[in-house]
């Protein structure tokens, strides 16, 4: 496990899928009604985009462990809150039923992934000499 050739936290994978996931939310959500504008597509908005910046915040405070497990929980709450609106997206009929489906399944990779670096975050973390 561990930090590999991540360089920045645009190397990291679960990063990379987070991103490309916001960013299919946010062109899929352009097409939600207006009346949802300050409501679901909003919020599907910015819990999504906020996995991404959590992550980039984590990633330059791993001289700190617990303030890097801080930002990765950050993240992957906001993944699962991603999740809810998603199904709200579905529900109401502004999502289709496997647009909905495959996006779930992209969040839950994410959330696997955000998991497995706080369960490992030692190795993430960086070793500062004293």
């Amino acid at each position: 496990m561990g930090q590999g050739a991540a360089r920045v936290h645009g190397d990291l994978e679960v990063y990379r899928l987070a991103f490309d996931a916001a960013m299919q939310i946010f062109e899929y959500s352009k097409r939600f009604p207006v009346e949802e504008r300050y409501a679901l597509t909003d919020q599907v908005r910015r819990s999504s985009r906020s996995v991404c910046a959590n992550l980039g915040e984590a990633w330059r405070k791993r001289r700190y462990q617990a303030a890097f497990v801080a930002k990765l929980s950050d993240s992957e709450a906001e993944a699962a809150e991603t999740q809810i609106w998603i199904e709200f997206a579905v529900k109401c009929g502004y999502l289709d039923r496997d647009t909905g489906k495959t996006l779930y399944e992209t969040y839950n990779q994410i959330l696997g992934k955000l998991v497995s670096m706080i369960k490992n975050a030692p190795s993430w973390t960086i070793k500062v000499s004293k």
